[in-house]
């Protein structure tokens, strides 16, 4: 574990410096390079879920190819980064293969309610992995693990390891402690090791109509596609997932958060109309600085080169976007169930933000759930694996103060402290 009170300088963020393994790593992908023809990659996927349905009466095929077709638009992706954009369409080929199975032979999955969720919304990097995370400590509710996120469905016939453990868990801790050992320093930015709490948007990316692929390449003819889908109907198909989770593995009262979901009020609120929203608040400079450092460190091996003026340009704008329909929908959410919290109120003061919070949703806050609120502050305090050490100028030729002048809006809306530049 990094020292928490040090430091984490990146003086390579833009030009890395890569280990002998790193490159190693790099000409062997570069030397077998990788296809990502649909139809291998549905053939693949068929092969390990034992199922060949997709369930392509709506247009499931026609996303799919967009999909695929925005990655390989990106011209500037290693073989390594295409190879592991490919693992992951036929990851999710499989889980919705899988998924179509299950409804066969369980229609009464469909039926299953899904009540008054919890959802924590706002801006990446804002305080939402640490809320979400935080409410899951209540054992009443249902959340979705980062091991459950990757692999939502197992595989037919596969059952716990020798060791008791769910062989879908063992992967992901596997891959984290690997992870762990090569790159420490992805763990100070957003640490993914299998018990955190994970965006539900993963789930909705199994019909091919999330912008999570935003996060993985450079892939502006994806975000229009996505911004050009009714979300309601997708929506829907996240909420189908939620009730196949709840099938399997209970209960039915969920917490569930995404940083998507501030551009997709209208369609959040039709699937869940019993919600409770937790709007989080950052100042959206230390938002667009965290996030391009933490685009920009693992481009090292997934880009042949960083960008830096690319990566500024297209997550200042996706920010303002995110931002601006947040501001224009909110009342979409009723206002006696939700809540606003500001980031600089999550480092000591969250208690009495969740007794808000719960008492807005209805919920009984009891003795039992503050202690495992408190154990969880407790034992993850922020900065936990260290704190990186920002560089805006440095890094990407720009001033907190240039970048802030394009939202105003938002400090003129919501109690939003300024930041500084290496916070």
């Amino acid at each position: 574990m990094a020292d928490a009170a040090r430091p984490i300088v990146l003086d390579d963020l833009t030009t890395p410096r890569l280990s002998e393994v790193q490159r190693k790593v790099l000409a062997y992908a570069e030397a077998n390079p990788v296809s990502l023809e649909i139809d291998r990659i549905v053939e693949e996927a068929a092969a390990q879920a034992g199922a060949t349905d997709l369930d392509d009466g709506d247009g499931f095929g026609q996303r799919l190819s967009a999909y695929v077709d925005a990655v390989e638009q990106d011209e500037g992706l290693t073989q390594l980064g295409r190879r592991t954009l490919r693992s992951r369409v036929v990851r999710l080929l499989r889980n919705r293969l899988s998924l179509v199975d299950l409804l066969r032979r369980y229609p009464e999955i469909e039926s299953i309610p899904i009540e008054k969720p919890i959802i924590v919304v706002g801006m990446p990097r804002s305080g939402t992995t640490h809320l979400v995370n935080l409410i899951a400590a209540d054992p009443r509710r249902r959340s979705l693990p980062y091991w459950e996120s990757q692999e939502p469905l197992p595989v037919p016939g596969q059952g716990p390891g020798l060791d008791g453990l769910d062989v879908r868990y063992r992967q992901a801790k596997d891959q984290h402690d690997a992870l762990q050992a090569s790159s420490p320093v992805l763990a100070a930015m957003h640490d993914r090791y299998p018990e955190a709490i994970e965006e539900e948007v993963e789930l909705l990316d199994l019909d091919c109509a999330s912008y999570v692929l935003e996060w993985y390449a450079r892939v502006p003819a994806w975000r229009d596609f996505y911004l050009g889908l009714d979300q309601h109907r997708h929506y829907a198909y996240m909420r189908k997932v939620l009730q196949a989770l709840t099938f399997l593995r209970g209960p039915r009262t969920w917490v569930l958060k995404s940083p998507q979901h501030s551009e997709q009020l209208g369609p959040l609120m039709q699937t869940f109309p019993d919600a409770t929203v937790a709007f989080t608040h950052r100042d959206p400079v230390a938002v667009i600085q965290s996030t391009i450092t933490m685009m920009a460190y693992p481009d090292r091996l997934r880009r042949r080169s960083i960008e830096p003026a690319w990566l500024l340009e297209y997550w200042t704008d996706r920010v303002h976007r995110l931002l601006g329909a947040s501001v224009r929908d909110r009342d979409l959410v009723p206002a006696d169930r939700r809540i606003d919290i500001g980031f600089h109120h999550l480092n000591g003061n969250e208690i009495p933000l969740l007794e808000q919070l719960y008492d807005r949703a209805g919920v009984e806050l009891t003795s039992e759930v503050r202690e495992r609120f408190q154990g969880y502050l407790d034992n993850n305090p922020r900065g936990k694996h260290g704190r990186i050490r920002y560089d805006l100028p440095g890094h990407f030729g720009v001033t907190a103060e240039e970048l802030r002048t394009r939202f105003d809006y938002y400090f003129d809306a919501f109690d939003v402290r300024v930041e500084g530049a290496s916070s």
